[in-house]
């Protein structure tokens, strides 16, 4: 049994990843502001990272999974009230790579701005370098989209909703614009990799070794709710986040460093359907947004 320390807890990839390491049969610790329901069996701290005085000198952690760092002094703030501590775990992103940058990105890659993830990405940025600058052995994991059951994105929850309502889908251009996803249960794994075989390797990548095109994931989630997808290819001048849940943004990670430790990773559609079946119960915990073509909402006032 481990104790493991977890930022976050309550939604999505913190409250998973809480879970998953309490059905692995160790003390979870979940440090949030209790605002929402806690994930069962875990023990919380109920503080703001950045107001947590001496009350964390008194616990040991073997393991720190920190989900909700998303600057710099988010790192420090934690850091200087931590205790004592065997391994530190950052969930970063992909938005640290800049769009100008050679593809697949790979770790080695310098880091930068990059035009569609903005200020998101360049804080990741100095969260890693602050973490780095403490815990030099502290592992770092990029996820491309993160995906699966608890998502409260408004993403493959969208097209769901789409193809719920029966609805004609509004394709961006072509629909050949590919995606690269993770299953939140992946992350999950790799953790457990990493914690059990201690790479020398300190910066991952981690991903679906494939990508899909996004029409290709458009059809994937119509046929699991069953319904035909007609889709309406967009080529106006229109903003693609006005009508479709993603930036036209099209990129690739080399994971290759995460499949030498884990080769498998679950099959998208496997996965998608773990999501809907997830996400026909709990419709209310996701952030839905209204999307937009020509003036007109997408989806019907009873899914929108």
């Amino acid at each position: 049994m481990k104790n493991i320390l977890v930022t976050g807890g309550t939604v999505f990839v913190s409250k998973y990843i809480a879970e998953y390491f309490v059905g692995q049969g160790n003390r979870v610790y979940v440090l949030n502001r209790n605002t929402r329901p806690q994930p069962e069996n875990t023990i919380l701290i109920e503080a703001d990272r950045h107001n947590l005085g001496e009350k964390f000198k008194e616990y040991h952690f073997d393991v720190v999974l920190d989900v909700t760092a998303y600057t710099g002094s988010d790192i420090v703030s934690l850091y200087d009230a931590l205790g004592d501590f065997e391994e530190y775990i950052l969930i970063s992103s992909s938005a640290v790579y800049p769009e100008s940058n050679e593809q697949p990105f790979s770790e080695e890659q310098d880091v930068g701005a990059n035009k569609f993830w903005g200020k998101y990405g360049t804080d990741k940025i100095d969260a890693e370098r602050e973490l780095r600058k403490r815990v030099p052995g502290a592992y770092i994991l990029r996820p491309p989209y993160l995906y699966g059951p608890q998502n409260n994105v408004y993403r493959e929850g969208f097209v769901f909703d789409c193809a719920m309502a029966k609805q004609d889908f509004y394709l961006p251009k072509d629909g050949e614009m590919r995606l690269q996803f993770f299953h939140v249960r992946d992350l999950c794994r790799f953790i457990d990799v990493i914690l059990e075989k201690k790479p020398a390797e300190k910066t991952f990548n981690v991903g679906n070794a494939s990508s899909v095109s996004v029409r290709e994931w458009v059809q994937m989630c119509y046929e699991i709710v069953g319904s035909d997808c007609k889709c309406i290819p967009v080529h106006e001048a229109i903003e693609q986040r006005e009508y479709f849940c993603f930036h036209d943004y099209e990129y690739f990670l080399d994971v290759s460093r995460q499949r030498e430790l884990m080769p498998e990773t679950k099959p998208l559609r496997e996965g998608l359907m773990e999501s809907y079946e997830w996400y026909r119960e709990n419709q209310e915990i996701v952030r839905k947004r209204p999307y937009f073509i020509n003036g007109k909402t997408i989806l019907p006032d009873k899914t929108a």
